[in-house]
């Protein structure tokens, strides 16, 4: 069994995989990705994001990149529909209209986001157990995601008993754990050596190849180079892709 077909089995993808390279909105078996069309983001005075487009189908691994404070993780939030949009349309295949299904998308975010009280298996468990897997389906998910991040050994810890890297690890592994149709990683190998940094990216590659749509935000060339396409942002536009 292959590195990538092992992750599969580890993490519980269901999805057929999609073509990938492509730039429409659907998948070679039917299933359709994430089109992004037009959307501008504002905080007060401030525009984040100006009419910015880009389309990535199941399957496919797209990194988004550009210096700081470009709109990466802007546009992260908007496709996550955590903030609200002043122009434009975000669709997950279902149309833009149609009323998003939150368990449809995971998200890795920027500064990890996880509870500090809780340990690292009970940060990836809580997720999966709010989404209604049962409890021994979401233990074993729980339990096989840690292990692929190298965390298997650190997961009885409090979130504030671990290195940055690792934080940024069991991060990581609570959104595979998930296994949406939509992956959204928010600079997640900023804290992350070399070694570690090329299995979480193996791991999303995986993800992707699995039937995900997997979206990266990264500052890092050499980690926007192992995705499928780019997308260059620079002062909320995109000038690149």
């Amino acid at each position: 069994m292959g590195k990538h077909s092992e992750h599969r089995h580890l993490l519980g993808r269901s999805h057929a995989p999609g073509s990938r390279g492509g730039t429409a909105s659907d998948g070679a078996d039917g299933s359709r990705g994430v089109a992004v069309r037009g959307i501008g983001v504002t905080y007060g005075e401030v525009r984040a994001l100006r009419g910015v487009s880009l389309t990535a189908l199941p399957g496919q691994f797209v990194a988004v990149t550009g210096h700081s404070g470009a709109g990466k993780t802007s546009l992260i939030n908007a496709i996550a529909g955590i903030v609200p949009l002043a122009a434009g349309e975000v669709d997950l295949g279902q149309g833009a209209a149609v009323k998003r299904d939150p368990r449809a998308v995971a998200i890795i975010p920027q500064g990890n986001g996880l509870a500090s009280v809780l340990t690292a298996y009970e940060n990836v468990l809580a997720p999966l157990r709010a989404r209604g897997h049962d409890p021994t389906d979401a233990a074993e998910r729980a339990n096989a995601a840690l292990a692929a991040v190298g965390l298997g050994e650190s997961g009885t810890h409090l979130i504030e008993e671990l290195s940055g890297g690792q934080q940024q690890r069991a991060a990581v592994a609570r959104g595979l754990a998930i296994g949406a149709t939509v992956l959204l990683a928010d600079e997640p190998t900023s804290e992350l050596d070399h070694d570690n940094r090329e299995r979480v990216l193996d791991l999303m590659r995986a993800q992707a190849d699995a039937g995900a749509v997997v979206i990266m935000a990264t500052h890092d060339p050499e980690a926007a180079a192992r995705a499928d396409a780019v997308v260059e942002l620079d002062d909320g536009e995109v000038v690149s892709s």
